[in-house]
């Protein structure tokens, strides 16, 4: 079973880590050439392209041109414990033993846009480019088109060596799209997380982010590796809705009081 996750805008190079073990990201040729580009870009050129302000426009300016292929130890962190947005304050990562942080290493993956599929403990230096940004390459107008196949390749690369192939989506839908369903040639399944809001079950997007967190470390503290047996999952008060799930959409939910 593969894991899938999104990336956070958030990015934590402060805290100690208890160690520091990390591997290299295997499309690193590819984020080396997205990195120049987006280094020949100004902060405005930035600004307008990413929809941010002026001083992140700034920081990330700076983050582009000191890209290297080859950084200092002190540039980069492992990607899963850089990244630092709702979905990671559920995995909680550092918390995770050695047992479990291998899981991870093995069954889940990271979608980038900079880097197109990141393994947990890959290195990662500081970046922001969302896979939906419109930056014009050799391959198209937009990420999508510059990664093309290759991260679907990995993915069905990596299922062909699982008995029954299953991709476990806990990405958003524009980190998603990246993936491509046809080619994947395995189960795909997507959990959908809901909370009971005045009178009725709805997706709320800062609880659905930190679930997903939270589903990706269930699954690594009980080293899930039979899909079926996500239905248990039960953290935080959300449980498996049988009847509102299908095939490929898994629905849990919670009513908390």
């Amino acid at each position: 079973m593969l894991i899938v996750l999104s990336p956070a805008k958030s990015l934590d190079y402060e805290s100690v880590l208890k160690e520091n073990i990390s591997t290299v990201p295997e499309l690193l040729d590819d984020a080396a050439e997205l990195a120049g580009i987006a280094s020949q870009l100004t902060a405005a050129d930035l600004a307008r392209l990413m929809t941010i302000s002026p001083a992140l426009a700034e920081l990330n300016a700076a983050r582009f041109s000191a890209w290297k292929k080859k950084p200092a130890a002190a540039a980069v962190r492992p990607a899963v414990f850089a990244f630092n947005g709702d979905v990671y304050e559920g995995l909680q990562a550092a918390s995770l033993n050695a047992a479990e942080l291998a899981y991870l290493q093995q069954h889940l993956r990271i979608l980038s846009g900079l880097y197109g599929i990141l393994r947990p403990l890959d290195r990662l230096q500081a970046y922001r480019l969302e896979m939906g940004t419109r930056l014009s390459n050799r391959h198209g107008s937009n990420l999508y088109a510059f990664w093309g196949d290759k991260v679907t390749q990995i993915l069905k690369d990596l299922a062909s060596h699982e008995a029954t192939p299953v991709l476990l989506n806990l990405a958003s839908e524009e980190y998603f799209k990246v993936v491509k369903p046809k080619l994947f040639a395995g189960e795909i399944i997507t959990p959908v997380f809901q909370d009971w809001k005045n009178g009725h079950y709805k997706i709320i997007s800062f609880y659905a982010k930190r679930a997903r967190g939270l589903m990706a470390r269930y699954c690594a503290e009980h080293a899930i590796d039979d899909v079926r047996l996500i239905q248990a999952f039960d953290v935080d008060g959300y449980a498996y809705s049988a009847e509102e799930s299908d095939q490929q959409k898994w629905v849990f939910r919670r009513k908390l009081a």
